[in-house]
């Protein structure tokens, strides 16, 4: 009572500071370590087991969602998917290459540049953490909306599964039985990169280190064809995602520029 009673007149802004200050928050180089281990973990735990449950009954809807979006990129005149897949159709060693980057290309590579970026250019760490979190969160309310059957399902348009046919090291890491097949839109493989690039591009002057980075959403947006898992309307989607959630942190941290919770969360 007495919390809420002094909390009241302040701005919301304020008022989240005074509760903050009431809670020791992770300043020491281990126990802030340990924080952006913790809430990242949790929010990728998260992420799977929600986008895994908003599968359930909704793959007829997934299905007629398809059949919508590359009508419409018919009718715009982009629906470029199975000539750009059938360019590596064919050719195995094309086919391991994209698979490779689709599946290495992604997390673990966003996971050793975030590392990097921790340790190295702490200042805009939480940005794009804040970034890769609210992506996420739009992310899921698109699957939960818009549940979309990504082309590898479409197989009577002459798409094919790749990377089932090909690698089992995918399904190794994100089993079915675990993660929703039908989230297509957008595609956060190529969001995600695309964040991770523009940190490193941010933050560095070295021509060879923006070149190289640039090179990693490019080479996914090829692999997402490529392999069968995107349409080009999810990248442009994923991309946009993307955008709007950097624009949000980047907001969120100005908002809070000077406050106890700027120096942790924003």
């Amino acid at each position: 009572m007495a919390a809420a009673i002094q909390s009241q007149g302040r701005s919301a802004v304020d008022t989240v500071g005074w509760y903050l200050a009431k809670v020791p928050l992770p300043h020491g180089r281990f126990s802030r370590f340990a924080f952006e281990v913790s809430l990242i973990g949790v929010a990728w735990v998260a992420y799977q087991l929600v986008r895994g449950v908003v599968e359930g009954g909704r793959v007829d809807t997934a299905f007629e969602n398809a059949d919508s979006l590359i009508a419409f990129e018919r009718s715009i005149g982009i629906y470029w998917e199975v000539q750009l897949q059938g360019l590596i159709l064919g050719h195995d060693f094309l086919i391991d290459f994209f698979n490779w980057v689709y599946i290495w290309g992604h997390l673990p590579a966003v996971l050793v540049l975030a590392v990097w970026v921790y340790l190295f250019r702490r200042h805009v760490f939480a940005q794009y953490r804040n970034a890769f979190l609210i992506s996420g969160a739009i992310g899921l309310v698109f699957f939960m909306m818009v549940p979309m059957a990504p082309p590898r399902f479409v197989t009577e348009a002459g798409f094919v599964d790749t990377i089932t046919l090909h690698d089992e090291v995918y399904h190794a890491l994100q089993h079915p039985a675990f993660v929703n097949q039908y989230a297509a839109m957008p595609s956060l493989h190529l969001g995600w990169n695309l964040l991770i690039a523009l940190a490193v591009i941010q933050t560095t002057k070295a021509v060879w280190a923006r070149g190289l980075v640039t090179l990693l959403p490019l080479a996914m947006l090829a692999g997402i064809i490529f392999t069968g898992n995107h349409y080009i309307l999810d990248a442009v989607a994923g991309v946009g995602v993307a955008l709007v959630a950097l624009g949000i942190a980047n907001f969120l941290h100005r908002k809070f520029q000077g406050t106890r919770i700027h120096a942790v969360l924003v």
